[in-house]
């Protein structure tokens, strides 16, 4: 598509408001110059998902961290019911379906340009500006003369006299003028810099806050009606909790049905629902790809930023992985609030319970390997 000039219309050109400058649209430029960024939202997910995988693969494997294990590889041996087969193959079919998913949703997003965030910030600076307007009124309702205040400032602190006087700065003028020679006003550099925070900061903020939202809220639902219809357990869920005792590469060893319900149509959804752009969306799926990962991973590493960020971290979920907390703790993936709200979070001390797990996990694997000892003499 043609680069689209476009001139900015300043409605407000008869007052002291600085005009919005005029912008040029472009086609915004992949994140990789020689890969689209179609094809990148559909494999970046994954990429992350195995990256954060095989390190907990090789910290599990070696063995780097026994202090930090949630459970013992005895108990890996003993008590999971899926062979290591059996789930890489239905995590990279779920894979293989969450990038079916993604291609929908790429075909579905408007194309991306670039060029506007100039007009973007000036249109947010000129809210900010049109915002100081009520600031004297505002102090007027508390007993304070905001006009004298401003007046008795305007020497010693001018941009806060300005404030005071309702965004009103008759020494901000542009090095440029008006098409009749007169001068032309700008901004503060504050006003600036808070359209800045707000364009680029705050609002993306929001936006992945609501798609965090939506999507923890749709995965507690969903999640637990499959543990209270036995229907849906047996025929659907029941495959994730044949792993008792998760680790990271299993963290999406679903049902293909469950899989696409609980992760990828869900995820889908929050990121349509808090209107992202593409950019975002692949931040958004990469970053719950390696929480959900680091949920399942089998360790509380004191060192795991994601592990304190908030509460629900591989501890929290594994002790929905046991046959005594299956009824408890099913918020996933980044918060607790719905446990906490509807009193499903799990509540006492589970060291015992842990402690007893790994005790028959090696009772079992030492007496299967006296039977084995015994055949073989």
């Amino acid at each position: 598509m043609p680069d689209i000039p476009v001139m900015a219309t300043n409605m407000t050109s008869t007052t002291d408001l600085p005009p919005l400058p005029s912008y040029n649209v472009v086609v915004a430029p992949d994140l990789i110059s020689w890969f689209p960024d179609f094809y990148l939202s559909i494999i970046a997910p994954t990429i992350a998902y195995w990256i954060v995988s095989i390190f907990f693969h090789i910290i599990d494997t070696y063995d780097f961290f026994p202090q930090y294990r949630l459970h013992t590889p005895a108990e890996i041996a003993q008590r999971n019911k899926a062979t290591r087969y059996e789930v890489l193959r239905d995590v990279i079919f779920q894979q293989f379906i969450q990038g079916i998913m993604g291609c929908v949703l790429g075909m579905t997003d408007p194309p991306q340009y670039t060029g506007m965030e100039e007009y973007d910030v000036a249109v947010w600076a000129t809210r900010v500006r049109l915002a100081q307007r009520a600031l004297p009124t505002v102090l007027g309702v508390l007993g304070i003369n905001a006009a004298t205040i401003s007046k008795n400032m305007a020497v010693s602190h001018p941009l806060l006299a300005g404030a005071l006087a309702g965004g009103h700065y008759p020494f901000l003028i542009s090095e440029l003028s008006g098409p009749d020679g007169a001068p032309v006003p700008t901004f503060a550099t504050w006003e600036l810099l808070v359209a800045k925070a707000i364009y680029h900061l705050i609002i993306p903020g929001f936006q992945l806050f609501i798609a965090v939202s939506a999507l923890d809220t749709w995965q507690y639902f969903l999640h637990r009606l499959m543990h209270q219809n036995k229907w849906l357990y047996t025929t659907f869920h029941s495959r994730h909790h044949r792993l008792y005792v998760p680790y990271a590469y299993g963290a999406l060893y679903n049902h293909p049905v469950e899989g696409f319900l609980l992760d990828t149509a869900g995820a889908g959804m929050a990121y349509k629902l808090a209107l992202m752009t593409p950019r975002q969306g692949m931040f958004f799926w990469v970053m719950s790809s390696i929480k959900t990962v680091d949920d399942h991973c089998g360790y509380a590493l004191p060192w795991d930023p994601l592990q304190h960020i908030t509460s629900n971290n591989a501890a929290y979920h594994d002790i929905h992985h046991q046959s005594w907390g299956i009824k408890t703790n099913f918020a996933q993936p980044f918060f607790t609030f719905w446990d906490r709200l509807l009193g499903t979070m799990w509540h006492g001390d589970t060291t015992l319970k842990y402690e007893r797990s790994r005790t028959r996990a090696q009772e079992f694997v030492e007496a299967e390997a006296k039977k084995s000892s015994e055949k073989a003499q």
